[in-house]
């Protein structure tokens, strides 16, 4: 028997392998309270996103997610915010098409890079559009009402929307660009004044989200012609998309997302986006979203990546198409 000295033991461990667990940075994340970034006040759908994320984040992990509002022009300051965090996956955006696609093509000075300020992360909800008439005007669906705008004239019909430049607006410039009708814009400080005037007969019609004016066409003083989402929109199962009624490929629904700074380690944000997309098929989840005025619409960071792209080559043709000019 050979004679086992402390050298040989040394040497026989400096040859051996060294075994340890392995661990990644997502391993040991969230190892602090996340700031989920809303840019936008306090009590919108926007908010009421942010803060089901919110939720099912903190409690999928245990860790404290703390909302915070942050608005201004159009959701940009709040994703500038978010731009210039440190990249660590501990400050997130819960942003709208604005702040990934549309604001660069409005304002002149954007503060951050939209192609290049953030790391996609996931889809997180959609909401329509919807088309909707004063009950007197003489029109049931929205190819009865382009040809309407058409017999009347160019600019002589009108149609409120609450901002230049805003998901309703943009929409009914995308849809007269397809149908090829004119109609003239009126610009309200709200969605409440433009029901309370479409109410009134004081305008004929309006392009906005959805969720206000559900009441008054479940009751008849509204009528709904299409909604602006690929699909029919769970509340209004009976009014039909204004692609199905003859204007193929025409989708104009707002929809939100989240996302971190640019250069965030990619092992976080797959763990981030696999966990939202998780959370956005439970049916718990599904209900809070719907309960919002919302519709699930969930997808990976590949996915929304892919979305972003292919909604920036849209819209910037609309925003060309119209002639809107930054301000």
């Amino acid at each position: 028997m050979s004679k086992i000295t402390r050298r040989t033991a040394l040497a026989g461990l400096a040859a051996a392998p060294l075994v340890v667990p392995s661990m990644t940075r997502a391993d040991a994340y969230p190892a602090k309270p996340i700031r989920l970034i809303v840019p936008f006040a306090p009590g919108g759908t926007t908010d009421l996103l942010g803060r089901i994320a919110a939720e099912h984040l903190q409690n999928a992990w245990g860790a404290k997610v703390v909302v915070e509002n942050k608005s201004g022009a159009g959701g940009n300051i709040g994703a500038d915010a978010v731009a210039k965090a440190p990249p660590d996956g501990y400050t997130l955006l819960l942003g709208t098409v604005g702040t990934a696609v549309t604001n660069q093509f409005l304002y002149k000075s954007m503060p951050y890079d939209t192609a290049t300020a953030f790391a996609p992360v996931a889809l997180f909800g959609e909401v329509a559009n919807v088309l909707a008439v004063n009950k007197s005007l003489p029109v049931g669906t929205a190819r009865e009402y382009v040809e309407y705008c058409k017999k009347q004239g160019p600019g002589k019909v009108s149609f409120g929307s609450p901002a230049i430049g805003g998901t309703g607006h943009l929409a009914m410039e995308y849809f007269q660009s397809l149908a090829g009708f004119k109609v003239e814009h009126i610009v309200y400080r709200g969605s409440s004044l433009v029901l309370q005037d479409l109410l009134a007969g004081n305008i004929p019609s309006t392009m906005d989200n959805l969720p206000p004016y559900l009441p008054h066409i479940n009751t008849g003083a509204l009528k709904a012609l299409g909604v602006s989402s690929s699909k029919r929109w769970f509340a209004l199962p009976d009014v039909p998309t204004i692609a199905e009624q003859g204007f193929d490929g025409f989708d104009a629904a707002p929809w939100w997302y989240v996302a971190a700074p640019a250069g965030t380690p990619g092992e976080i944000v797959q763990k981030l986006s696999e966990e939202l997309v998780k959370g956005g098929k439970l049916p718990a989840t599904i209900k809070k979203i719907r309960d919002a005025g919302a519709a699930e619409l969930v997808g990976s960071s590949d996915e929304l990546a892919a979305h972003i792209k292919k909604e920036t080559v849209k819209w910037k043709k609309v925003v060309e198409a119209a002639g809107l000019q930054p301000q």
